[in-house]
């Protein structure tokens, strides 16, 4: 199984998408109320995330080459405090928070915690993070995840997950990609984001508000949950990469490195048919 490294160079947010181009720059469109948009300036860039939330405001963070991170947009509960970080290799945002993973397997966290979900001072091992709502997800050296935060539909339910070789968190759930290519999923399931037990061939995947992806190894891609908007009418996409997921939206890479969208473009979070010199996961290069 290929696995695809996850997609670092575009996120989804709750109604704007950022781009991390090939040269270290960052581009964004759609919603900007709180100047998560504002990114123009942004340079020397390896990786991009954006607060993905079923509702509210939205921030943006970039993670730098020498390891520091950077952030604009909705700052309320200093989620994006994030300029005394240092040594980090991933970042994930959720609603109103910011988590970074360091490079000694350690993670840190900024922002609201009314439900625990910056609790990860203790954590250890830990290879990858992800960020729901109000949960946040770290995936271990062992293949096992750890979760802190809301629990209220069972989203933190994955003592028995093993062989997890990537994570992905919606709203009020929690998805895992096994190493044999499966994907397992926990938490709230009343729009079928949570059907996964069918898939096979997956090597990628990504979690919206209330819908999943899996991006399989032909290049196509799967979806289950709420299309309200169109979010998972994603059939007909062929050469993907990587895939990510907003709250109301999907975005997809090619091979050639243009980017295709599917979901709520009320503000324009889907316009992103002109993007080129997107950088590839690593090991499609």
């Amino acid at each position: 199984m290929n696995l695809v490294k996850p997609l670092t160079s575009i996120a989804a947010g709750y109604r704007h998408t950022a781009l991390l181009k090939s040269d270290g720059t960052v581009t964004a469109v759609g919603d900007n109320k709180y100047g998560q948009c504002d990114v123009s300036d942004w340079c020397d860039m390896i990786a991009v995330a954006a607060g993905n939330a079923h509702t509210g405001n939205a921030h943006t963070i970039g993670l730098k080459s020498d390891g520091t991170v950077t952030a604009v947009g909705w700052n309320k509960y200093d989620q994006c405090d994030v300029s005394g970080w240092a040594d980090i290799v991933a970042v994930a945002a959720g609603w109103r928070r910011s988590v970074g993973l360091k490079s000694d397997g350690t993670v840190v966290a900024v922002g609201r915690n009314n439900e625990g979900q910056c609790n990860v001072s203790d954590w250890r091992d830990i290879v990858a993070v992800a960020a729901g709502d109000w949960h946040t997800v770290g995936l271990k050296t062992d293949s096992t995840v750890t979760i802190v935060g809301n629990n209220r539909y069972g989203q933190r339910n994955v003592n028995d997950w093993h062989d997890i070789v990537a994570i992905a968190a919606g709203y009020l759930h929690t998805v895992g990609l096994k190493s044999n290519g499966t994907v397992v999923a926990a938490g709230r399931n009343h729009e079928d984001q949570c059907n996964v037990t069918s898939w096979h061939g997956i090597v990628a995947i990504a979690a919206g508000s209330h819908h999943t992806i899996g991006l399989k190894s032909d290049g196509t891609a799967v979806a289950v949950g709420w299309n309200k908007h169109g979010e998972c009418n994603i059939s007909d996409w062929r050469d993907i990469v990587a895939v990510t997921a907003g709250c109301t939206h999907t975005i997809g890479l090619k091979s050639d490195g243009t980017v295709v969208a599917v979901g709520n473009n009320e503000h324009g979070q889907c316009d992103v048919s002109g993007w080129r010199g997107i950088q590839l996961p690593e090991n499609q290069l």
